[in-house]
């Protein structure tokens, strides 16, 4: 069965996370700067099958699109013009990042462990992508 890959980009970084086969659970792959995003994932998908991919949509409280939605919006439009046969599903990704610091801080990770930006984003992709899995499921 195809993986499930979920993108958490951002102006600087950009969050990957990647169900298992069986596309039970999600896993943290990695973090890359956003520039290098199309060709990662030429990369990816030559190596692994994906049977689709989520994007974080950020938003405000209200439900408005955030400030950074056109920067995502252009990513988006720039992901479908180098993979227009790939499904791309658009996720709510409020709150993952505080969701994402509150898991290192269970986990027991120290005050400097937590300021890595690029854990931060790669544990976002890996909620947005195990919320998906959890609705998908029931």
């Amino acid at each position: 069965m195809p993986r499930i890959l979920a993108i958490d980009y951002g102006q600087k970084r950009t969050g990957i996370a990647v169900t298992d086969e069986m596309q039970i659970i999600a896993s943290g792959l990695t973090t890359i700067p956003s520039a290098t995003a199309i060709a990662f994932l030429k990369d990816y998908f030559a190596k692994e099958k994906v049977e689709a991919v989520l994007i974080g949509e950020p938003k405000q409280m209200n439900g408005e699109p955030s400030e950074s939605a056109s920067i995502i919006k252009g990513f988006v439009t720039h992901f479908t013009n180098h993979f227009p046969d790939m499904k791309v599903i658009r996720v709510d990704e409020r709150f993952t990042s505080k969701m994402a610091f509150q898991t290192m801080i269970d986990s027991g990770l120290n005050k400097k462990q937590r300021q890595n930006k690029a854990l931060i984003d790669e544990i976002s992709a890996t909620i947005m992508l195990q919320d998906y899995l959890t609705r998908k499921i029931f």
